[in-house]
């Protein structure tokens, strides 16, 4: 079999320079518009890996402590190793009013803690004179479950990886979050790279939301002002047999690579991790030793060069602490030759901070969205002559032969709602708003060589924020606070929770029965409503609206790219560009052409391209088994969609109609109907 590496979507960035500038007070972009909010009582920042979000919290925290009478900072970060990146700053040095400053003993992170309890010194940190204290989560839930969430009335509560937390019950630290905002007498600041969960849990209520403010500083906003970055490529292979035997044929040696081996439970697990690693540096090349004083295997490779290999595998405690020790030191981030390749499995992903990584590979699905975005961070860092980046998902091909089929299918499919939920994590930001006869040009916006066109829907770009201004016809204005919040800050999470219903995009992609607007009106309408029940219909619908035209814009922008060409072809092709061309092509944009279009059928089409015929087929057979009924809930919204239609055409749909969107509205009805009979007639 013929295998190629194809690339879901590659993106170009400016190279402005923008988000590595620092300002007079020694700030960078996003943490001088985290600065802009430091007087909120409750804040959320979301911003991409490496965007500087631990300073941002000591500008904010500082000034808080000086100027806001808040008594006490309380950081707390997931894990010990990232409590580094709260350690002591000279932030006056850089033109800042007051340093950053801990003594030793309240980082928790290094210090043993009073007796041996961290939990007791952060009782004894409250009771000091001392403002500063950074400990894991684990430490800070256990204290609050000792001490209760009173004794830390007047601090500010900074949660590091904010993802981490959860508004499930069974989710401590969510409802310890959740007492703190209910009494209202904390700071709280948290700060995430990524705020999807792989769960269907939300990370805060909406109710608990809505009263934090929000900083969002994107992927877009990041990439596009760094100042040697320029390309991004995202990515899925797939492969059949052992991955080891594959790894090469996308892991190329003369790139700084991490490579995230799989779960020794899954699927692509070969079944004994340390024989994997040793099969990938054999792949690599010969053997040399190991050098004494980082513990990095030597590896000798066909053109004479010698790797330096990491292994942060072995559960050799003495020889992983070695290693781990090595790639902390400062030479780590001076000398891009201090290292060639990493080898991990659970390690080197959130906090993990090697600037010269060029290409993040990982082996097997992720199932969650948030480590996949924390593993790409890993190779977005910006660093001398490093103009390109890569993330590779070296996927099993699912085989119709193997009982573990379906496994591999929902595998898939969840590698491809990844690629899929990546590629508007990376694109510039969209703001909709309706075509009106009376709509006018606005000044922030730039409408191209022929300017804006009152008769036309018009598209317009910010070039200094690369956002886009998009006119679309029929479109529904979000009415609440809540619901304008949530379609201009949180599309992402809307087309996440979509993506991922397996059912949704398992029938978008193999069930040629499927009728676009069953997936983008009834499957959506649907979990925006579980989303956010709160929301009233019309609301519910201009969610719904402004989130699949974010969806779609993306896919068709994409098509444009690699419509009959070969895509490999178009690889150094930005998607931006397809945004432009898009819209030049498609002026007018109404909700329902919208609405016709599969969001899938591009993602299906690169599917084609990367998968062999026989698991093409086996995937279209499994998704086929599944196919269900219609529920009362699709029947529902099939109804309320059908009375709009007989508002708008004087006629309810007619089940014999070419129209498959009509037929299915139909069958709605009809379904109802039936239910309705049967119910009177016992």
């Amino acid at each position: 079999m013929s295998k190629k590496h194809i690339p879901s979507v590659t993106v170009n960035y400016k190279q402005t320079g923008g988000s590595t500038t620092s300002n007079e007070l020694g700030m960078r972009a996003m943490q001088e518009q985290a600065y802009e909010k430091r007087g909120e009582q409750y804040l959320l920042i979301k911003s991409p890996p490496a965007s500087g979000k631990s300073r941002a919290l000591m500008f904010i925290a500082l000034d808080k402590l000086n100027k806001q009478g808040v008594k006490k900072a309380i950081v707390a970060v997931p894990e010990k190793s990232i409590g580094s990146s709260f350690a002591n700053e000279p932030l006056t040095r850089f033109g800042f009013y007051y340093d950053w400053e801990m003594v030793p003993k309240w980082n928790l992170c290094n210090s043993p803690g009073e007796d041996g309890s961290k939990v007791n010194s952060v009782k004894s940190f409250l009771e000091s004179d001392d403002q500063i204290l950074v400990c894991t989560h684990s430490t800070f839930r256990f204290a609050i479950e000792r001490f209760g969430v009173d004794v830390f009335d007047d601090c500010l509560l900074a949660i590091d990886e904010f993802h981490h937390v959860s508004a499930d019950e069974d989710n401590v630290l969510g409802m310890q979050l959740k007492q703190f905002v209910a009494r209202d007498k904390v700071h709280i600041v948290a700060l995430t790279g990524s705020y999807f969960r792989g769960d269907a849990n939300p990370v805060l209520l909406p109710e608990d939301e809505a009263k934090f403010e929000t900083v969002t500083y994107t992927y877009y906003d990041q990439l596009n002002g760094y100042e040697y970055l320029k390309t991004l490529n995202i990515g899925y292979y797939f492969y059949s047999g052992a991955y080891a035997e594959d790894i090469m044929q996308v892991l190329n040696p003369e790139e700084k690579t991490i490579i995230h081996i799989p779960n020794v439970n899954s699927r692509e697990s070969m079944g004994d991790k340390i024989k994997e690693v040793n099969h990938i540096m054999h792949e690599l090349g010969e053997w040399q030793g190991v050098d004494v004083q980082t513990g990095f295997h030597l590896i000798k490779t066909e053109s004479g060069r010698i790797l330096k290999v990491a292994d942060l595998v072995d559960d050799d405690a003495t020889k992983r602490n070695k290693v781990s020790a090595a790639l902390k030191l400062p030479e780590a981030k001076k000398n891009k030759d201090h290292v060639d390749i990493i080898i991990a499995l659970g390690m080197a992903k959130e906090g993990f901070d090697w600037i010269w990584c060029e290409h993040a590979l990982t082996v097997g699905y992720r199932s969650s969205l948030t480590e996949i975005v924390q593993i790409i961070g890993r190779a977005t860092r910006d660093a001398p002559n490093k103009t390109h980046a890569r993330f590779t998902n070296l996927i099993a091909e699912p085989d119709a032969a193997e009982e573990t089929v379906t496994d591999a299918v929902n595998d898939t499919l969840k590698a491809i709602s990844a690629s899929l939920l990546m590629e508007q994590v990376l694109a510039p930001k969209f703001n909709f708003v309706p075509k009106r006869a009376d709509s006018k040009p606005d000044t922030n916006y730039d409408y191209g060589e022929d300017g804006y066109n009152p008769d036309k829907c018009n598209v317009g770009v910010n070039k200094e924020t690369g956002q886009y201004q998009i006119e679309i016809k029929g479109l529904t204005e979000p009415k609440s606070v809540d619901a304008q919040r949530i379609c201009k800050e949180d599309l992402n999470e809307v087309i996440a929770a979509f993506a991922q219903d397996k059912h949704t995009v398992g029938r978008g992609l193999f069930d040629e029965e499927t009728v676009p607007e069953e997936l983008t009106q009834v499957r959506m309408g649907k979990i925006i409503k579980d989303k956010y029940p709160d929301l009233d219909a019309e609301d519910q619908e201009a969610v719904r609206q402004h989130a699949i035209a974010a969806l779609n814009l993306t896919q068709q922008a994409k098509k444009i790219l690699n419509n009959d060409t070969d895509i490999e072809a178009k690889g150094n092709t930005a998607l931006i560009d397809g945004v432009r061309k898009f819209a030049m092509d498609v002026r007018d944009l109404d909700v329902d052409w919208i609405d016709s279009i599969n969001p899938f059928s591009e993602a299906y089409s690169i599917l084609s391209k990367a998968m062999n015929e026989q698991s093409l087929k086996a995937m279209a057979q499994v998704i086929a088994g599944r196919k269900p009924n219609l529920t009362l809930d699709e029947a529902r919204e099939l109804a309320k969609r059908a009375l709009k239609f007989k508002r708008e055409r004087g006629r309810l749909p007619d089940i014999k109609s070419p129209d498959a969107w009509e037929q299915r509205m139909a069958e709605g009805i009809a379904f109802l109907a039936r239910l309705k009979s049967e119910q009177a007639n016992g």
